[in-house]
């Protein structure tokens, strides 16, 4: 269903619409696409998926997939979830990543607006302080018990802000080891040279970068922005480029692994057989708690399980929370897939390859 293109364009004014007049699609939604790519609506409910990811040597990063909140209540909520998923991360290995989005703690306009540089009135002032201990105090709970945290990126246009709030961040609680994760899209032109001054500057300050890589998530969204205000578009022009900048990063990271730590976050088999060959031509081992390789749950097990089996660090996503407030995630998730070219059709080639060579090999068995 995902595979198809004119169904998930549906999907989202569809789902607007059941949320207006009150259908009842929870039960649908939620026993198809949401059993699909998220582990449940709270953590205990989690708890079987890390439990079953476990066994084949894949962690979990729990990830409250909440997002487009306003109220200040909210926020807060959203803040103590996600220090509940770290207190969950204490408690075993299996955990062993935290991440949260800053438009889950922050409202979007006013992110928009520190972003741009504007001034702010007293009670946006205000509103930003709470912002940022609500960020630092998630900061200090990933110092307490060890594990890492990571801020997913967003749009280009609340991005400064959030990499000048994790660049804080990872100036105070990074001083020993990489804790702290700031997330590069590099489909954007511009980050493989933000990466390479960030690595710089840690280097002359004296702390360690955290850095999940990706391609990202918000083209369509980023073109069509630039194209309404008439700026040129952040996107790289073509998918190669995107390609050769993602792994330009993998081998810079991993050139300076010494004040560096890497997630690389990728549904694509050339790049992790790249980064595999990276770690083996510096020296490191599979092991190496410094990096590891994310995928999102329900999208590219191939990937995730065949390295997790040759002894890699590897961590699927597993988002979690109420169906309806998880449904932009979901809807995101669906568009991806059928944006990014031939992953839905990929996995559905392999997925009905080994069905066909299992039923050859039993019909071979028989005889």
């Amino acid at each position: 269903m995902i595979g198809n293109n004119s169904l998930v364009k549906l999907s989202k004014p569809l789902a607007s619409v059941a949320v207006k007049i009150g259908f009842p699609f929870k039960f649908l939604i939620k026993e198809t696409i949401y059993e699909h790519f998220c582990g449940g609506e709270s953590i205990t409910e989690c708890e079987s998926t890390i439990i079953k990811l476990g066994k084949y040597r894949v962690f979990t990063i729990l990830d409250y997939s909440v997002e487009g909140k306003e109220s200040e209540a909210d926020f807060d909520f959203t803040a103590r979830e996600i220090m509940a998923t770290q207190e969950r991360a204490a408690k075993d290995h299996l955990v062993p990543f935290n991440v949260f989005k800053l438009t889950g703690l922050a409202r979007f306009g006013l992110l928009e607006k520190v972003s741009s540089g504007e001034s702010l009135n007293s009670d946006e002032t205000a509103e930003f302080e709470r912002v940022k201990e609500r960020v630092d105090s998630l900061c200090r709970k990933a110092a307490e018990i060890d594990k890492c945290l990571m801020m997913d990126a967003e749009e280009t246009w609340i991005q400064p802000v959030m990499d000048d709030l994790m660049l804080e961040m990872m100036r105070k609680y990074n001083r020993k080891k990489a804790l702290i994760f700031n997330t590069f899209q590099m489909y954007r032109h511009d980050r493989l040279q933000v990466l390479k001054a960030l690595s710089q500057q840690a280097k002359e300050e004296g702390f360690h970068v955290g850095v999940k890589v990706v391609r990202g998530a918000y083209m369509e969204k980023e073109r069509a922005r630039a194209r309404e205000k008439g700026y040129p578009s952040p996107i790289q022009p073509d998918k190669q480029s995107s390609d050769r900048d993602y792994d330009l990063a993998l081998e810079h990271i991993v050139s300076n692994i010494e004040h560096m730590a890497l997630v690389a976050g990728t549904h694509n088999e050339a790049s992790s057989n790249y980064l595999t060959s990276l770690m083996h031509k510096k020296g490191l081992s599979a092991k190496d708690e410094r990096i590891y390789f994310s995928q999102l749950l329900g999208m590219s097990d191939h990937i995730s399980f065949n390295l997790a089996h040759a002894g890699y660090n590897v961590a699927k996503y597993v988002p979690f929370g109420p169906v309806k407030d998880v449904l932009p995630y979901l809807i995101r998730r669906a568009e991806e897939n059928t944006s990014v070219a031939g992953q839905t059709s990929r996995e559905l080639k392999l997925l009905s390859g080994e069905r066909a060579r299992r039923k050859a090999s039993r019909r071979s068995f028989r005889k």
